[in-house]
């Protein structure tokens, strides 16, 4: 499949950084080819870990012009979405499994001023989100099961990335980004974008070691890609 023809933008999640020294890597990532600053905040209820928050949030904020992408694996989010937004959110992603109502929840995201995204765990089917697919920016896939970095990216997200581009292209919303979080590196990459994803999330792959070098690896593949594209 070819790509959406939407912008490829790169989203390093920043729960690989190294926190002792969080606002030089951050400005480093943008150096670095960042578009997108992927914020992971975990409950260690919806899923088994507990990350980061609003008071993390509103620190870089004051640090960093990034798109704030932040992906709320928290139970019931509506709850939060104002303090979010306040902290400095751009987008707010929100777990299907963890709403009690999915389409309130993006609403409020949207009244609070920040576009809204969903996400799915790896075994869900996409096609859950199809009654709200004209009420996000964007669909989360994740490819692996949420909670802790630096795991293997199942192949089986392929398949759904496809089947989730072609269902918002049958709704007449292809320009709805699809963003993949989960064990993509340079190796795997190519093959991310050309089933349909065009918002990539990387932690350790860009964090950690030289991430300038990273960076470059990164950019290499997006170019070679774009470029067999055209």
């Amino acid at each position: 499949m070819r790509k959406s023809g939407n912008k490829i933008r790169i989203a390093p999640s920043i729960l690989a950084a190294d926190f002792g020294y969080l606002a030089d890597q951050i400005a480093a990532a943008k150096d670095n080819g960042a578009d997108y600053l992927h914020i992971d905040v975990m409950d260690g209820a919806f899923v088994p870990n507990i990350s980061m928050g609003i008071p993390v949030i509103r620190s870089i904020r004051n640090y960093s012009d990034l798109v704030f992408d932040v992906h709320l694996m928290i139970r019931e989010p509506i709850r939060y979405i104002d303090d979010f937004a306040d902290a400095g959110a751009d987008i707010i992603c929100v777990h299907a499994e963890a709403c009690g109502d999915l389409a309130e929840t993006l609403g409020k995201i949207r009244e609070a001023g920040c576009r809204a995204a969903v996400s799915i765990r790896p075994g869900t089917d996409s096609a859950v989100l199809e009654p709200v697919l004209d009420q996000v920016s964007m669909i989360l896939l994740m490819s692996v099961e949420p909670g802790f970095g630096g795991q293997k990216f199942l192949p089986g997200t392929l398949d759904k990335i496809r089947a989730t581009r072609n269902m918002l292209a049958a709704h007449g919303l292809s320009g709805v980004d699809v963003e993949v979080d989960g064990g993509i590196d340079a190796g795997n990459l190519t093959e991310v974008l050309r089933a349909g994803a065009n918002v990539i999330v990387m932690g350790t792959s860009f964090f950690r070691g030289d991430m300038a070098e990273n960076g470059r690896k990164i950019r290499a593949v997006i170019q070679e890609f774009e470029n067999n594209e055209e």
